[in-house]
């Protein structure tokens, strides 16, 4: 079943677990995460990045759309890392029940101005919005934006940010970084920072950019707050290495059939082992 993201991340607050948003960028992989969080009775979150949507073409959304609306989990289809209100009205559009919009890298006020402006929006026609606070890290080139070092989100901020926007979820800084991290780095959340945004911010915590992170840290994190956990490096190193892998072993394959059925188990088998550590396995029946 489709929904917004507001009673799907709530849920998973108030029962100590984190939904797993998997960004999407073929159909094959769509497909895929569909059928490991049926199997695991895992409720979703289909996150498409802008630049994934330009990939996938918009004629895509309506497929993700009507495969979110068969299934028995609860799904919503999520805008990730909106950079403007224009944006946002794109998502409209296109039918995404929930947004994200990021201008973590602005100064304070002009970040709660472009959200609130969202959130009126989306909240007019049912599209609920998370946001983002403190600014995640940029390990690769591959990665989405950020900064060189990450800017840790301050509680007192998270506060008046949440108070001032009227967002439904908040993404924040606590030690992690988009993409994947190079030996000489060292990945650590700090769980204190955590505990302290959580017990005063309303509403649900988000973390981004957790591919690189020790399975304890990302678990301590789920139990301390965390509803929602962004994965896209994770599974598509999963599916591309075992396509490299495959294509290696007989280069004469062409056919998709005879190429990606091997790479979606294998992106299968990585998305559950995060939908396990997130203690989402599950949940899809508190809904």
């Amino acid at each position: 079943m489709l929904v917004n993201g507001v009673n799907l991340l709530q849920v998973a607050r108030e029962n100590q677990f984190a939904v797993p948003a998997f960004n999407i960028s073929d159909f094959a992989m769509m497909n895929g995460i569909f059928e490991v969080c049926e199997e695991t009775n895992s409720p979703l979150i289909v996150a498409i990045h802008p630049d994934e949507v330009k990939h996938l073409g918009e004629d895509f959304l309506p497929a993700a759309i009507h495969r979110a609306n068969r299934t028995s989990i609860p799904v919503a289809i999520h805008w990730d890392h909106g950079a403007s209100y224009e944006e946002m009205l794109k998502a409209i559009q296109l039918g995404f029940t929930s947004v994200m919009i990021d201008k973590s890298l602005v100064p304070f006020d002009e970040n709660v101005a472009v959200t609130k402006r969202v959130v009126e929006a989306a909240h007019a026609v049912g599209l609920s919005v998370e946001a983002e606070l403190g600014t995640i890290g940029k390990a690769d080139d591959e990665a989405e934006a950020g900064t060189d070092y990450i800017i840790y989100t301050d509680p007192e901020d998270a506060v008046r940010f949440v108070q001032e926007t009227g967002v439904d979820s908040l993404a924040v800084a606590i030690g992690t970084c988009h993409g994947l991290y190079p030996d000489w780095m060292k990945p650590e959340i700090k769980i204190d920072l955590l505990e302290q945004i959580e017990a005063k911010v309303s509403v649900p915590l988000v973390l981004h950019g957790g591919s690189g992170n020790p399975d304890e840290e990302i678990a301590k994190s789920v139990s301390r707050g965390i509803a929602k956990i962004n994965i896209s490096s994770d599974i598509k190193v999963a599916y591309h290495a075992k396509m490299r892998e495959v294509l290696a072993a007989d280069p004469k394959l062409r056919e998709p059939l005879s190429i990606q059925p091997e790479c979606v188990k294998a992106m299968k088998a990585a998305a559950a082992h995060k939908i396990e550590l997130f203690n989402a396995s599950g949940k899809a029946s508190l809904y």
